[in-house]
C-alpha cells in the first residue's frame, strides 16, 4: 500500500496544470448577490450540458452556495485579473464597482467576460475539503477573447499568435 504524498507536492506538481479562471455566483434568497474566484470548474458532459464547480468547505462562499438552486459561471478574459483578485479576497466586498448582467435563472454574471454560463444545480458531493457541485446548464453564452489563464501559481497569458 503506498502513502499518500504531502500537500506541498501535491500542490506543486497540480500547478503545472494550467486553469482557466473563473467567478462562480449565486443569488440567495434574500436576493442578494454572492460569488467568488474559482480554477476548479471544468465540463462534464455534453448529454446532459453539465458542469462541475468545487468549492472549498471552509470558503465564505460555501454556506451560499450550498442552499443556492441555480448556479453562474463566468470565464474572465485576459484583462479581468483585477476582478479575480476582488473575488479571490476573503472578507472583500466582492461586487463592489462590478458590472454584472442577470441571467435567465436571476444569477448576476461579470460583464465583459468571454464565457457566462448558468446552472441548475442537480447534485452536491463532498469529497475530501472540497464539495463538487454539478448544475445542468439552462444558458451560455461566449465572445471572442483570450482566457485569463492560472499557472504555477501565478496569472497567465496566452502569447499572441
Amino acid at each position: 500500500m503506498t502513502t499518500p504524498i504531502d500537500a506541498a507536492t501535491f500542490r506543486r506538481t497540480l500547478g503545472a496544470f494550467a486553469t482557466g479562471v473563473t467567478i462562480a455566483t449565486v443569488r440567495d434568497a434574500a436576493g442578494v448577490d454572492h460569488g467568488m474566484t474559482v480554477s476548479a470548474f471544468s465540463s462534464l458532459s455534453l448529454s446532459p450540458p453539465l458542469v462541475l464547480v468545487c468549492i472549498d468547505h471552509a470558503a465564505t462562499f460555501a454556506p451560499q452556495v450550498a442552499e443556492a438552486h441555480h448556479i453562474g459561471v463566468s470565464v474572465l478574459g485576459d484583462t479581468q485579473q483585477a476582478l479575480s483578485q476582488q473575488f479571490a479576497q476573503s472578507g472583500a466586498v466582492r461586487f463592489d464597482g462590478v458590472d454584472v448582467v442577470r441571467g435567465v435563472t436571476g444569477v448576476p454574471l461579470v460583464v465583459g467576460a468571454i464565457a457566462q454560463l448558468e446552472g441548475r444545480i442537480t447534485a452536491r458531493h463532498d469529497a475530501g475539503d472540497h464539495t463538487i457541485i454539478i448544475a445542468e446548464i439552462v444558458a451560455a453564452a461566449s465572445t471572442n477573447g483570450a482566457p485569463l489563464l492560472y499557472y504555477r501559481g501565478q496569472y497567465r497569458r496566452l502569447a499572441a499568435e
